[in-house]
């Protein structure tokens, strides 16, 4: 389990309209697969990792939200767009952060993956397409 609570923990948006910070323990550092999260996001996978929902604050801005199932609602910023939230009914004291949205999201690497029957196929294949260390075509 991480601890956010020393020190304080941020995160926010691409465009820094939105900015929260995290106290206390996180835990279940995830890369999600389900076709809900790929759409959300534009993504083939999203991070997530969960913290106590008295743990999360906002700091700047109002994120935007929308309620992508009966039970679901996920948070994003209204500027640009970048997904923040994810929040179940049936786990009202949690709230799942994207880790991408952390201002240091390497020091909460994913410790599994969820909902890999949902993953993409060509998924599998990622570690052996070319790699570059910036752009095409760059030294």
């Amino acid at each position: 389990m991480s601890d956010f609570s020393n020190p304080l923990t941020e995160g926010g948006c691409l465009c820094g309209a939105v900015r929260y910070r995290i106290s206390g323990p996180a835990s279940d550092p995830t890369l999600c697969h389900c076709a809900t999260c790929r759409r959300a996001a534009g993504s083939p996978v999203v991070a997530w990792v969960t913290v106590p929902r008295s743990g999360f604050a906002l700091a700047a801005g109002q994120p935007v939200t929308y309620r992508s199932s009966s039970e679901v609602v996920r948070t994003f910023c209204g500027v640009c767009g970048t997904p923040l939230t994810y929040q179940h009914a049936k786990l009202p004291g949690e709230i799942d952060v994207t880790t991408c949205s952390l201002d240091e999201p390497e020091a909460h690497p994913p410790h599994d993956q969820v909902w890999t029957s949902h993953r993409l196929g060509w998924m599998a294949r990622a570690g052996e397409l070319p790699a570059f260390a910036r752009r095409r075509g760059s030294p």
